[in-house]
């Protein structure tokens, strides 16, 4: 599986057309192949992080809110997004790799007292 997480700070990105940076990981058997590597982007785009995710053949997008055209696009072209996402990238990458990342989840991470 390829993974794309959209990043702000240590945080899921709040918004899809929104991001400036992204997670990519790759797994197999749900364990990391490689190490992850984060990618700046050139703008904030949602037609231009689709087609970043496609040129890249992404499996699976984690992400806060997308817009629906983004959704309905990703999916069409069989990409699973998991949207709705609050929390560290590092816990949705560990949860998603462990088969637990639902979408709209509040990762324990987000909750702050």
């Amino acid at each position: 599986m390829k993974i794309l997480i959209t990043i702000y700070g240590d945080d899921i990105a709040p918004r899809f057309d929104q991001t400036r940076e992204a997670l990519i990981a790759q797994a197999d058997g749900g364990s990391l192949i490689a190490e992850p590597r984060i990618i700046l982007l050139p703008g904030t785009s949602g037609e231009e992080l689709c087609g970043h995710i496609i040129k890249e053949n992404m499996s699976h997008v984690v992400c806060g809110g997308i817009e629906d055209v983004h959704f309905q696009y990703l999916a069409w072209k069989k990409i699973k997004v998991i949207d709705g996402v609050i929390g560290p990238y590092q816990e949705a990458l560990d949860a998603l790799l462990a088969d637990r990342l639902q979408p709209w989840s509040v990762l324990p991470g987000a909750v702050h007292s």
